[in-house]
């Protein structure tokens, strides 16, 4: 099993004609996922990487019965891409784009709320999400893991390949990279809450860092509605006070969303919290062992 990307996900590419589009499309379809086409209006109807190529999101899903895209387009085009995507109704829109300017995300975020919610919106600057062994949208490596029976959902790209090839041996159901941007469409909560009733999910490892109040709200969350054992690491334990980091949303405010403050959340609601990404597939490999 696994959450919102199966072996029968149909797979469209948004740029996928530009640089990343194409290398990204070689090896999505290498890993074994399906991919059915690529949307750039400016080259519809021709072929690339052996693939069609649309002129609009809602033309790939009437041709390729579609019901994924990943969005490869660059930072001042991608609202519109999400938003034609949001406007075809596509269930899942995975957007890898880097530096979306956080206005246009909160645009297209309640773009696609007034219009129902009907199409999950991973990212942006996300790695995307794998399903070992059954489907791969994105740019997560699809040779690291095998398939198994822990869910993984984390801000970061580098630590989800990080705990990915740590618990290699054991596998996961589908790694899910949320992106560490202020405003994402999807939170560690929902992620959570898709593992909690995915039959193929035994355990969670869930991946935070410093800035915001996201993994705080995810342990109130976890307490209520979470049943599944869940392991947890919070990337910044070292951070010098007061200095800005890498991702737009690690922005540390007062003693709110520091590492040591959102560990201590998770810890009083019964998540083990690694203290390092090592210590975090340890914890987890505890868990395993001891279902």
């Amino acid at each position: 099993m696994a959450i919102w990307l199966t072996e029968n996900s149909k797979i469209i590419v948004q740029g996928m004609t530009g640089s990343e589009g194409t290398k990204h499309t070689r090896r999505m379809l290498a890993s074994g996922a399906k991919i059915v086409g690529g949307v750039n209006a400016r080259k519809a109807g021709t072929v690339h990487e052996g693939l069609p190529v649309f002129g609009t999101v809602a033309e790939a899903m009437a041709a390729t019965g579609a019901d994924v895209s990943v969005v490869f387009v660059p930072p001042a085009f991608t609202k519109d891409a999400v938003k034609e995507a949001i406007d075809a109704e596509i269930p899942l829109c995975v957007v890898i784009t880097e530096g979306v300017p956080v206005h246009d995300t909160t645009t297209f975020w309640a773009y696609a709320t007034a219009k129902g919610n009907k199409t999950r919106i991973i990212g942006p600057n996300c790695p995307g999400i794998a399903s070992p062994g059954a489907s791969n949208a994105g740019i997560i490596p699809a040779d690291i893991t095998a398939s198994g029976r822990i869910g993984l959902v984390s801000k970061s790209g580098t630590l989800t390949y990080q705990l990915m090839y740590e618990l290699r041996d054991i596998g996961f159901s589908s790694c899910v990279g949320i992106g560490g941007d202020p405003v994402i469409g999807t939170t560690h909560i929902d992620a959570l809450q898709a593992f909690q009733d995915d039959p193929g999910t035994d355990a969670i490892v869930m991946i935070g860092e410093i800035g915001g109040d996201a993994e705080e709200r995810a342990a109130a969350y976890i307490e209520q509605h979470i049943t599944k054992p869940v392991v947890a690491y919070v990337a910044g334990f070292t951070a010098p006070e007061g200095k800005t980091m890498g991702h737009a949303g690690a922005i540390v405010s007062g003693s709110s969303g520091t590492a040591q403050a959102k560990k201590e959340a998770l810890e009083k609601v019964g998540v083990r919290v690694g203290k390092t990404p090592s210590e975090t597939a340890r914890l987890m490999r505890e868990v395993m062992q001891s279902r």
